[in-house]
C-alpha cells in the first residue's frame, strides 16, 4: 500500500467499470431488458477506443455477477448466447487494438455453456501477447467470491505444509485472485446513478477513488468515460493518510 498522499493528475492506469443501467434504459423506451443489454455493446466498444486514446492500461467491465444467476431465466439466457456472439463478433476487433483480453471468474460452475468457455478461452490465446491495453472481462464474476476462492487455496497450501500461517501475506493473497498480475484499480465508475460497489473488486479497489454518474450505461461513451477520468485527476489520494488542511482548519 502506498505511504501517503498522491496526487491524481495523472491518466489512471487501471479503470474499472460496473456497466449499470441496461434494464431500466430499456424498460424507459417501452422495450425488454435484452435490449437494454444489446445496446449496451456501442457503448462498451466506444469505451474502448476511448480508454486507448487515454492511454488507460488496464481496463475491467463488470459483465455478469454471480448473483446474476438468480435474473428472468430469458434473461440469463440471453446473456449466455449473447457473450459468445460478442466474443465471436468482436474478438478480432479487440486483438487488431493490441488489446489482450482475461476474464475474471469462477470458470467452474456448470451452469455456464461449454461453448462460452471455449470461446473465452480462445480469445484470451489470440489477444495473450497484446500489450497496448488489458481488458479484463469479469464474468459470473463475486469479489466475495474471488476471496474465498483465494482463502481456500492458500489453505491448501497450508494443510500441505508449504505455507506457514504467518507467511500469509497480503501479497499472497493477490497471488491467488483470479487475476494475480492485475494491478488495483484506480478509478472506479460505476452509471445509472446507483452509488454502491456490487461486490465489485472488493480485494482490489480498496484504496480505488469512486465516481458515480447518473448516465445510464447504453449511453455510456467515450467522452463521458473522459469526464469521469478528469474528475478522478482533479482529486487527492490519500491511501488512509491525512493532512491538516491549515493550523485551524479541519482535518482532511
Amino acid at each position: 500500500m502506498p505511504d501517503g498522499p498522491e496526487t491524481s493528475r495523472s491518466v489512471p492506469e487501471h479503470v474499472g467499470i460496473i456497466m449499470d443501467g441496461n434494464g431500466r434504459w430499456a424498460n424507459a423506451r417501452g422495450l425488454h431488458r435484452t435490449q437494454g443489454h444489446a445496446n449496451g455493446e456501442p457503448a462498451l466498444f466506444d469505451v474502448v477506443h476511448g480508454a486507448i486514446d487515454l492511454g488507460i492500461k488496464w481496463l475491467t467491465v463488470y459483465t455478469f455477477s454471480t448473483e446474476n444467476w438468480s435474473r428472468d431465466e430469458y434473461e440469463v439466457e440471453f446473456l449466455m448466447q449473447f457473450n459468445v456472439d460478442l466474443l465471436e463478433r468482436r474478438r478480432d476487433e479487440l486483438n487488431e487494438l493490441g488489446v489482450r483480453v482475461l476474464f475474471a471468474g469462477d470458470r467452474n460452475d456448470s451452469r455456464i455453456p461449454p461453448i462460452l468457455l471455449d470461446r473465452m478461452e480462445s480469445a484470451e490465446e489470440l489477444t495473450a501477447d497484446n500489450d497496448t491495453m488489458t481488458m479484463v472481462f469479469a464474468f459470473n464474476y463475486g469479489g466475495r467470491v474471488e476471496i474465498v476462492d483465494a482463502v481456500k487455496k492458500i489453505a491448501e497450501e497450508a494443510a500441505a505444509g508449504n505455507l506457514a500461517p504467518n507467511e500469509v501475506t497480503e501479497e499472497v493473497i493477490g497471488r491467488h485472485l483470479y487475476v494475480p498480475d492485475m494491478p488495483d484499480p484506480d478509478l472506479v465508475i460505476r452509471t445509472s446513478g446507483e452509488q454502491r460497489t456490487s461486490n465489485f473488486l472488493l480485494w482490489q479497489a480498496a484504496y480505488a477513488e469512486y465516481v458515480f454518474t447518473p448516465v445510464l450505461w447504453p449511453d455510456f461513451d467515450r467522452h463521458e468515460l473522459a469526464r469521469c477520468v478528469a474528475e478522478y485527476q482533479g482529486r487527492e489520494r490519500r491511501f488512509g493518510g491525512a493532512e491538516d488542511e491549515s493550523l485551524t482548519g479541519d482535518v482532511g
